[in-house]
C-alpha cells in the first residue's frame, strides 16, 4: 500500500531536510556580542593610565564599577526572567549613576560612557516608554557635553550616538527574540500536524479494521453453519467475505491517502448485510432532506461502531436504524432488543469506542447519547447539524481514535 503514494516519501524528506536547515540557522545575538562596546572606554583608561585624570583613584573605581555594571546588565538583559527582575532596574540606575558621575566629574573620554550606558538600557528596557528614556538620556549627554566644552565628540553627535544606540540595541534583540518565537512556533505547528494526521490514520485504520473484520467474522461463522446443509448459501456468504475483503483493501488505501470519505447510505447497506449475517433482523427508516457530505459521514461512523457493537457483544434478534431529518437538525437513533447491551466506553482512556464519536461529533456541533432502553436493549442517539463543518487537514476530531 506505501507503494501507491510514493510522494509522501518525498515529502518526509523534505520535511526533514527543511528542519534540518532550520537548525543551523544563526541564532539571535548574545550578550557577547555587546562586551567589545567596552572599548569605548580605552580613552578615559587611557587618561587615568597616563596620570591626566584627577583623583585617579576615585577614577580607577569608578571605571571597575562601570564596567563590572554594564556586563552584569548586559548578560542579565538576554535573560527575561532576570531582564525583569528588580534587581535588573537597580543594576541599571547605579550604572546610570556612576555614569553621569564620571561624565560631570571628567569629561572628556569619560563622556563616552553615555553610549554604552544607552546599550544597557536597550538590553533592559524594551517597550514603548524606551525611546522617551533614551531621548532625555541624549539630551542629558548632549548638555553635559556642551557644558564641559571638552567631549571627545561634539554634543550633537554624542546625544545622536546615544540615542541611536539604545534604540537600534533593543530593536534588534526584540525583532530577534521574535524571530525565534516564529521559528519554535512553526516547528511546534508542523510537529501537531504530524501528529494530527497520524491520529486521524489511527483512527480510521481502526474503524476500518475493527468493523470489517467482525463483518468477516460473522459470515465466516453463518458459512461454517451453511455449508452441510446449504453448500449454495454457504458460498454466497463467502462470496460477501471476499466482496467485503476487497472493500476494506480500497478504503485503507483511501485512509493512507487521506481521501476516505463515509457514507450514511453505504454504511446502513453493509449494516444490513452483517446483522442478517449475525442471525439479526435489520430495519432501515429514514426521512427528511437530503445531509450534506460531512453529516453523512459522521452519521456513517456512528451507524459503524453501533453495528461493530451490536454483533460483537449484543444477544439481540432485531436492530433498528431510524433517521430523521428536518432542514437544520438530523437525529440518527440505533437500537437493538439485546439482553446485553453494548459495554460503555472504558474509562480513563481518551478517545475510545463512543467516547471518541461523542468527541467527534461535539466538534461539529452535534451530540451523541448512548445507553439501556426503556424496554431493554440499547440505544444509541446521535443529533447533528444538517449541514455540519468538516474536518480540515486533521483538526481537532483526528485527535481521538477507537479503541479495538
Amino acid at each position: 500500500m506505501p507503494g501507491n503514494v510514493p510522494g509522501n516519501g518525498r515529502q518526509a524528506r523534505k520535511e526533514r531536510r527543511r528542519l534540518r536547515n532550520e537548525g543551523r540557522r544563526p541564532g539571535p545575538p548574545g550578550p557577547y556580542a555587546l562586551l567589545p562596546w567596552l572599548l569605548m572606554g580605552l580613552g578615559a583608561f587611557s587618561n587615568l593610565f597616563q596620570g591626566e585624570t584627577a583623583n585617579p583613584w576615585i577614577g580607577a573605581l569608578g571605571l571597575l564599577a562601570f564596567n563590572s555594571l554594564y556586563i552584569s546588565v548586559v548578560f542579565r538583559g538576554f535573560v527575561k526572567e532576570k531582564r525583569e527582575s528588580p534587581v535588573s532596574y537597580v543594576l541599571l540606575g547605579a550604572l546610570a549613576v556612576i555614569t553621569f558621575g564620571l561624565a560631570i566629574g571628567y569629561g572628556g573620554s569619560w563622556l563616552l560612557f553615555f553610549p554604552l550606558l544607552s546599550l544597557a538600557c536597550g538590553t533592559i528596557l524594551r517597550h514603548r516608554k524606551l525611546g522617551i528614556g533614551l531621548l532625555g538620556l541624549a539630551v542629558a549627554a548632549s548638555l553635559i557635553a556642551a557644558w564641559r566644552g571638552d567631549g571627545a565628540a561634539t554634543p550633537w553627535t554624542l546625544g545622536y550616538g546615544t540615542f541611536i544606540s539604545g534604540g537600534v540595541t533593543a530593536a534588534i534583540l526584540t525583532l530577534s527574540e521574535t524571530v525565534m518565537e516564529l521559528r519554535a512556533t512553526r516547528q511546534e505547528l508542523a510537529r501537531t500536524a504530524v501528529e494530527k494526521e497520524r491520529l486521524r490514520f489511527s483512527r480510521d485504520l481502526h474503524d476500518l479494521l475493527g468493523h470489517t473484520l467482525s463483518v468477516i467474522v460473522v459470515k465466516s461463522e453463518a458459512a461454517r453453519r451453511l455449508a452441510p446443509r446449504d453448500m449454495d448459501a454457504a458460498l454466497l456468504q463467502v462470496t460477501d467475505i471476499e466482496s467485503v475483503g476487497r472493500q476494506a483493501l480500497t478504503e485503507i488505501r483511501e485512509a493512507v491517502t487521506g481521501y476516505r470519505e463515509g457514507s450514511l447510505a453505504t454504511e446502513l447497506d453493509r449494516a444490513r448485510s452483517a446483522l442478517t449475517a449475525a442471525g439479526m433482523e435489520p430495519s432501515v427508516r429514514r426521512s427528511g432532506p437530503p445531509l450534506a457530505p460531512q453529516t453523512e459521514a459522521l452519521l456513517g461512523w456512528v451507524v459503524r461502531e453501533a453495528v461493530t457493537n451490536v454483533v460483537r457483544h449484543s444477544t439481540a434478534t432485531t436492530c433498528a436504524f431510524v433517521v430523521d431529518g428536518t432542514a437544520d437538525r438530523v437525529r440518527l437513533t440505533v437500537t437493538d432488543d439485546g439482553s446485553t447491551p453494548a459495554p460503555p466506553p472504558s474509562p480513563g482512556i481518551g478517545g475510545t469506542g463512543l467516547k471518541g464519536l461523542t468527541e467527534r461529533l461535539a466538534v461539529a456541533g452535534g451530540s451523541l447519547e448512548a445507553g439501556p432502553g426503556p424496554s431493554g436493549g440499547f440505544v444509541v442517539t446521535a443529533e447533528l447539524p444538517a449541514n455540519a463543518p468538516g474536518e480540515q487537514g486533521g483538526d481537532a476530531s483526528a485527535a481521538h481514535t477507537l479503541s479495538p
